[in-house]
């Protein structure tokens, strides 16, 4: 099972970067580059959780999201994903006198024969992961 682990840094407050993880209104797709808006909807909403699809035409999932602000973290069930599988992604805000550190775990579950040969690279992919943070959740 392949997983990833990595920090950034934010210039957000906790609850302003759980505010962007957790905007599932039409402007995600403007805030999130990696989304668009032909693979973006929201399938039910409660008051700290979402089901939801995103991603575009390479790479999308279907997932739970559930957030906590309590305790600063958002919890990303994912059910199935194009081309990974299932797993999920965990993200916990923790405050710093120049914003946020934000840890984020990413797990997958590769079922399929293509999910499999791709999985090796899951564990070096946390550049690609920080660049696609950067603009939405003002990281350094």
């Amino acid at each position: 099972m392949p997983s990833l682990h990595f920090h950034v840094n934010s210039s957000m407050s906790p609850s302003e970067v759980m505010g962007v993880l957790t905007n599932f209104s039409p402007s995600r797709v403007e805030e999130w580059p990696s989304i668009d808006a032909e693979h973006f909807q929201v399938h039910e909403r409660g008051d700290t959780w979402a089901e939801i699809t995103e991603g575009n035409e390479k790479s999308w999932e279907r997932a739970r999201y559930e957030w906590d602000p309590a305790t600063n973290e958002v919890t990303v069930t994912t059910h199935d994903s194009k081309p990974f599988g299932s797993g999920g992604w965990n993200f916990h805000m923790t405050p710093t006198d120049e914003g946020t550190r934000i840890d984020v775990e990413l797990e997958r579950h590769p079922s399929s024969l293509k999910a499999k040969m791709l999985s090796p690279i899951i564990p070096f992919a946390g550049p690609v992961f920080r660049k696609a943070f950067k603009e939405p959740l003002h990281t350094t």
